[in-house]
C-alpha cells in the first residue's frame, strides 16, 4: 500500500507540472495571454488579502486530468479481465455424484465405483 501511495503521489506531481507548465500556457494564450496562476481577487485593496482562483482552476483541471487516466486504467483493466474470462476453456472432467471422483464428462459408467450415471 505504501508503494501505491508513492507512486499516487508521484503521478499527482507529474499531473500539476503537466498541467501548470505544458497545458495551462496554450490555453491562457488562446484566452488572450492570460496567466490562470497569477488569477486573484483582491479582498483588501492592497494586496494583503486575496483569494487565488487561479490556483484553484489549475487543480481542478489536475483533478480532471488524474480523474480521466484513472478512468481509463480502470476501464482497461476491466477489458483484461472480461477478455480472460471470456478465453476460459470449457471443462473435460466433472464429479461422480456417488463417489465424488474426478471423471470425464463423456463416461456413462464411473471407473471408480462403477455406479451408473446419467447421460447429459
Amino acid at each position: 500500500m505504501a508503494v501505491g501511495i508513492i507512486i499516487g503521489v508521484a503521478f499527482g506531481s507529474i499531473i500539476a507540472l503537466l498541467v501548470n507548465d505544458v497545458l495551462m500556457p496554450p490555453i491562457g494564450l488562446l484566452l488572450g495571454g492570460m496567466d490562470f496562476s497569477a488569477l486573484s481577487w483582491d479582498l483588501t485593496g492592497t494586496g494583503a488579502a486575496t483569494i487565488n482562483y487561479g490556483t484553484f482552476i489549475n487543480t481542478v483541471l489536475d483533478l480532471i486530468i488524474v480523474a480521466f487516466v484513472m478512468f481509463m486504467i480502470v476501464r482497461s483493466f476491466s477489458r483484461f479481465q472480461r477478455n480472460n474470462e471470456e478465453g476460459a476453456p470449457e471443462p473435460t472432467t466433472k464429479e461422480c455424484p456417488f463417489c465424488r471422483s474426478e471423471i470425464a464428462i463423456a463416461v456413462t459408467r464411473c471407473p471408480h465405483c462403477t455406479s451408473q450415471l446419467e447421460s447429459s
